[in-house]
């Protein structure tokens, strides 16, 4: 049963956990061009907090079968973590790991488009895993961002109401699965200076508004 009046916080992960969104931009480029497609600024800025099997098709074609859009996907994604790999700790976003640990009596659960493969990857090699009670990946819903169904299954898990919520968010399409949820947003700027939607947006966690904002709770 969900516990009424707890607050609880939910993290998307590129972009608002670590800052890997240019990364992940130069991994779509070089995968693309291994397999004869030319990528460009249009189709990076489609790619933005959508989940790789919608990525995939955008690129390669809608024909694709979803065990092809499946290969395609996992493939790009190793290129990724083989380019994070030597400075995956340089890459947290700014005063992300203080916050955490700072709010570990609070239940914390990180939801993300991304494959398992990869928030397995950052939250290990970075040491964070241990903060987070839940993690939720792209492969364990129906429906992406901006669907709110990520969102709902992790308030679901951490046995709390949505209204409950705060989600930190950098993308379009991730602000709006969190407003659709029924929960309050806070926007990190790493992406986009403006992102409606949200009750608060800062550069990172080491902003004094965040505090301000969760001792008003």
């Amino acid at each position: 049963m969900a516990r009424t009046g707890a607050l609880a916080l939910i993290f998307d992960m590129d972009g608002v956990v670590v800052d890997s969104n240019s990364l992940h931009r130069d991994a779509w480029i070089e995968y693309n061009a291994r397999n004869g497609i030319t990528t460009t600024d249009e189709m990076l800025g489609r790619m933005y907090g959508r989940r790789n099997d919608e990525i995939v098709r955008d690129y390669f074609g809608a024909h694709l079968t979803e065990e092809e859009a499946v290969a395609h996907g996992a493939a790009k994604e190793a290129l990724y973590r083989e380019m994070i790999a030597p400075k995956v700790v340089e890459t947290l976003v700014a005063g992300v790991r203080e916050f955490l640990e700072a709010h570990q009596h609070l239940p914390i659960a990180l939801a993300t488009n991304a494959e398992a493969a990869n928030a397995d990857f950052v939250l290990r090699e970075t040491g964070l895993l241990p903060l987070f009670r839940f993690v939720v990946n792209g492969q364990q819903v129906t429906h992406a961002k901006p669907h709110p169904e990520i969102y709902l299954l992790a308030a679901k898990l951490l046995g709390v109401e949505p209204a409950a919520c705060i989600v930190f968010e950098d993308s379009y399409a991730g602000v709006a699965a969190g407003v659709a949820a029924g929960m309050r947003v806070v926007g990190i700027r790493s992406m986009h200076r403006d992102l409606p939607g949200t009750v608060l947006t800062v550069p990172d966690f080491r902003d004094r508004a965040l505090t301000r904002l969760l001792d008003g709770q």
